[in-house]
This record gives C-alpha cells, sequence and structure tokens, in this order.
C-alpha cells in the first residue's frame, strides 16, 4: 500500500484578495507561510514521509519544501498537481469574474464538475491529469508515503472521483481548508480515503475559500 497525503498550500495573496488564481504564480501570504510551517510538522509528527512532490506555482511548492525540510526529504516539482488552468479568469477578483464571465462563472458556482474557466482547463481534465499522477506515485512508491503540495480544484476533484466516482457529485463536495492535509491509500490499483481536510492543528490560523466560492 501507498500513502498519499495532499496538502493544499496556505493562505496565498490571491486567497487574501479574493481573486481565482489558477496558474497565476501567486506567492503565500505571511498567514501562508506559518501555516505551511504547521502543517509540515504535523506530518513529521505522524507520518514517515520518504518523498514530496508539488505542484511548481510559489503557493504549493513552498508549502511542500517546509514539508520536505521539516522531514528531511526531497521535493520534487511536477506540473501535473497545478491548479485549473483558468483562462480568461486568472487573476481576476471573483467580482471582476461575474461581470465578465458570467454565464461560464454561473455553472462553475452550481455544477462545478461540468464546468470550464472561460478559455481554459475544465474541471474534467483537472480530474484525469491529477488521477494520472497519483497512481503513477502510487505504483512508483510502494510501500511509501509520499506527500504531494497542490491546490484546491485538484483536491476537491479527487476527493469527488474517489468518493462518488463521478464529478456530478462535486457541487455536493466542499472545498479543502488552506493547509489541510488529506491522506489517500493507493493499493491493487484502488483510492481510499483515510483522512480528509484535517486542519484542527491549524487552530485560529484556519482559512478558507470566501463565501463568494462556495
Amino acid at each position: 500500500m501507498t500513502k498519499l497525503i495532499l496538502i493544499r498550500h496556505g493562505q496565498s495573496v490571491a486567497n487574501l484578495e479574493e481573486r481565482f488564481a489558477g496558474i497565476y504564480d501567486a506567492p503565500l501570504t505571511a498567514l501562508g507561510e506559518k501555516q505551511a510551517e504547521l502543517s509540515a510538522a504535523y506530518v513529521a509528527e505522524h507520518y514517515e514521509v520518504s518523498r514530496v512532490y508539488a505542484s511548481d506555482l510559489k503557493r504549493a511548492f513552498f508549502t511542500g519544501k517546509a514539508v520536505a525540510d521539516k522531514c528531511g526529504v526531497e521535493i520534487l516539482p511536477d506540473e501535473r498537481f497545478r491548479e485549473i488552468s483558468a483562462g480568461a479568469w486568472e487573476g481576476l477578483t471573483f467580482a471582476e469574474i461575474v461581470e465578465g464571465y458570467a454565464a461560464d462563472f454561473e455553472l462553475f458556482m452550481k455544477d462545478v464538475g461540468r464546468a470550464r474557466a472561460t478559455d481554459g482547463e475544465s474541471v474534467a481534465e483537472v480530474g484525469v491529469r491529477v488521477m494520472d499522477a497519483l497512481r503513477e506515485l502510487g505504483e512508483r512508491h510502494t510501500g511509501e508515503t509520499v506527500v504531494i503540495a497542490t491546490h484546491a480544484t485538484p483536491i476537491r476533484a479527487v476527493q469527488t472521483l474517489v468518493t462518488h466516482g463521478d464529478l456530478a457529485c462535486m457541487k455536493d463536495v466542499p472545498w479543502v481548508s488552506n493547509a489541510s492535509v488529506s491522506v489517500l491509500a493507493y493499493e491493487n490499483g484502488r483510492f481510499t480515503f483515510e483522512l480528509i481536510s484535517h486542519d484542527a492543528h491549524l487552530a485560529e490560523l484556519i482559512t478558507r475559500l470566501p463565501d463568494s466560492i462556495e
């Protein structure tokens, strides 16, 4: 069996400004850096990690590096764990997206699993690339525990596919919080969640996506 620990990045500048970052390379805030350190300490205390993989975007890579440094292991960037490529929405505030791309964003809000960012990637495409990457790591690291530092949409898509089998159900699956820890077991080609969006170790520093996209 392989354990795959999915960590969402800490609070980013885009989160703070209520922007849709996508692959826009927003850094962590000071709070986000603290969240990353707290999650790194939690993982190091509870798991024996052999490797860390991370989206190459700053907010996720810094989060992953905090874990790698704490656990004394290597970190490798992997573009397959990037956030959704948001096309015309990149870097815009949610209010600006509503104003300029109302129909597409309404679908994202009401039926996210069937949505596509305007001129960008679909949520279904995100699900395929991330699940394929996780299967590869699951096979490569049999008997090990690895960490993947990634983003909200990839984790929500994976959670939906593993627990429901159909992205049509994604609208009923909540976003995970910043720097939260989710744990997947992979064995004989099957995934099972052992933990989802654990953030108790962050205490009063817990942050989540704004109500405008809940």
